[in-house]
């Protein structure tokens, strides 16, 4: 017997392909009128007169002798569920059971029994009988009937108890996934999704099936790369830290992984609305190369348009692996080495990376001074130290002089040798001291030294630092993360972002939301292959955040914020 949907129009009927007469005929000997009566049954079923082939089947239910008799039951129960009087089907098909428990069809009863416990909403009665047909040749069937009807439960209390009772049921376990990254944010939640992610893999999209009745078995349709449909699936590779988590701290080492997720799934209702279906997916990656090997080497992680982290080097490189050789989109949320997307057509930064940093201030601060003379000092990081190298190389390729090149801290800036007689045509101050930029302001302004000053944010603490400190004229800052409250769209998030988190949104949170509004357009607009790069750039009406993104002529963010305070707020001046 084979099994088979068909969706019309909103309403869904059921139908099982009928037994052909000639298929039965051999077990069948009965009186000319119980075969006549079979075959006009038959033929009704065919037809879709249900009520019909009732009449026919009722009396042939009552032949208990006959062979004919749980054919009978069967095709008189498959009527029932056609007319959706499923109680009264399941009471005809328990009835066969009970009265033929060796007929040599029982895998088709409990088929039928599972889907019409389903259509009542009787879900652990439906999956008990479906895991009672033991013919393998039925499990597709029998996956597809459990994946429709569990994508239509959305109480997503009563999915965790339906896996908890039936921890091995694959399709409930997608279905359950799915709800969690389409409804929850709770870490308990994720931490749920995770597990029965890295068991069961990625859900797919639940779509209506149209199959008619044939003389072959319908198959269960394999979800497919997604090019050219409307939805796409991200996978979120960050240290989530579920297991530590205290919601008493306030100073969590993961918050930020937290902050960037909650704007990602903001972000996915704003790209709903503009027709674009996002399904994220979270997954907790740490520096643990052995959990993102078992991630990429599961068969459903393959259905991932796009992969956001993860954020340390090896899972980044095993993921970087993955995606080139399966044509996938991956984007480092936060890092700003260039290395990571080196000869990697897939790869993006979604900051400017520190190269891209020193080209764009270089350029910049040829339009602060005709004076071919700098003078740079850096911080005690690494980062610091690189940034400073990078400026330097670029400003000594284009001919300019570096009269002075030297770390320094908040504490020894009084080593620097600077005076009015002789300065430089503009400083450049790379630093993660936030205590350092205002001290720096202080001796230049004590020694009378007016130059141009470009300084990356870092060095500056907003919170403490009095706004008299960035009036200067000529003070000019590098700040990637520069979230402009008056840009149009501002208010609206952070009023959305509060009401649903009870936190005013971080800077983490503000890159999350316009690092996913980005790439899912990019998604959209691309179907996830690039082939021209000029559409890899963010337009100012399309209504981001932060300063933009533009991948035009490599892969990490060509756009670096510089912004200067005017006397009343900050404002990006390139």
């Amino acid at each position: 017997m084979n099994r088979s949907f068909a969706f019309h129009t909103g309403f869904r009927s059921f139908s099982l392909c009928v037994l052909l007469w000639t298929t039965a005929q051999a077990a069948v000997a009965q009186t000319d009128n119980a075969e006549r009566r079979y075959q006009y049954a038959v033929r009704f079923i065919q037809q879709k007169d249900y009520v019909k082939a009732k009449a026919e089947l009722k009396p042939l239910t009552e032949i208990r002798t006959s062979a004919i008799a749980p054919y009978a039951h069967y095709y008189h129960a498959l009527a029932d569920f056609n007319l959706k009087r499923f109680s009264e089907s399941r009471l005809m098909l328990k009835q066969l059971i009970d009265r033929f428990p060796d007929w040599k069809k029982m895998d088709d009863v409990y088929y039928l029994l599972g889907a019409a416990f389903f259509e009542n909403g009787q879900y652990e009665e439906g999956i008990e009988n479906l895991g009672r047909i033991g013919d393998p040749a039925l499990k597709p069937d029998v996956s597809k009937l459990q994946t429709y009807y569990f994508s239509q439960i959305n109480d997503l209390n009563r999915l965790k108890l339906m896996q908890k009772e039936f921890p091995n049921n694959r399709e409930l376990a997608l279905a359950l996934i799915d709800q969690i990254q389409r409804t929850s944010t709770a870490p308990a939640d994720l931490e749920l999704s995770d597990r029965l992610t890295n068991r069961f893999g990625v859900p797919g999209v639940a779509r209506p099936v149209t199959t008619e009745a044939s003389s072959s078995t319908a198959t269960v349709a394999r979800p497919e790369k997604n090019r050219n449909k409307g939805y796409y699936n991200v996978a979120v590779l960050f240290p989530f830290r579920l297991n530590d988590i205290n919601p008493y701290d306030r100073a969590r080492s993961n918050q930020y992984a937290l902050d960037l997720y909650n704007g990602m799934r903001l972000a996915k209702t704003k790209l709903q609305s503009e027709g674009i279906t996002v399904n994220l997916f979270a997954y907790d990656v740490d520096n643990d190369g052995t959990k993102m090997t078992t991630l990429v080497n599961n068969p459903g992680f393959i259905q991932n348009d796009l992969l956001i982290g993860p954020l340390y080097a090896e899972p980044n490189r095993i993921a970087t692996e993955f995606a080139n050789q399966n044509n996938v989109l991956l984007v480092n949320p936060i890092s700003t080495s260039s290395e990571l997307v080196v000869n990697q057509p897939l790869a993006f930064l979604a900051s400017p990376s520190l190269n891209q940093q020193a080209l764009k201030t270089v350029a910049f601060a040829r339009t602060l001074s005709m004076v071919k003379k700098a003078a740079i000092y850096y911080g005690n990081s690494r980062k610091d130290s690189t940034l400073a190298t990078l400026y330097q190389n670029e400003l000594k390729r284009i001919g300019y002089a570096v009269q002075d090149f030297r770390k320094v801290s908040s504490s020894d800036l009084e080593t620097i040798r600077l005076s009015e007689t002789n300065k430089p045509g503009h400083i450049f101050l790379v630093s993660s001291d936030e205590n350092t930029g205002a001290k720096l302001l202080r001796l230049l302004a004590q020694r009378q030294v007016e130059v141009p000053v470009i300084a990356t944010s870092s060095a500056f603490n907003f919170d403490k630092d009095p706004l008299s400190i960035f009036s200067r004229n000529d003070l000019y800052l590098v700040y990637p993360e520069f979230v402009d409250p008056e840009r149009p769209g501002s208010d609206e998030f952070e009023e959305l972002y509060l009401d649903q988190r009870n936190l005013i949104p971080s800077t983490y949170a503000y890159q999350g939301y316009d690092m996913l509004l980005f790439f899912g357009r990019m998604l959209a607009r691309t179907r996830g292959q690039i082939t021209n790069r000029s559409q890899l750039k963010a337009a100012p009406e399309e209504g981001y955040l932060l300063s933009g993104y533009d991948y035009t002529a490599s892969n990490d963010n060509q756009v670096v914020p510089i912004v200067k305070y005017d006397g009343t707020r900050f404002t990006l001046i390139k």
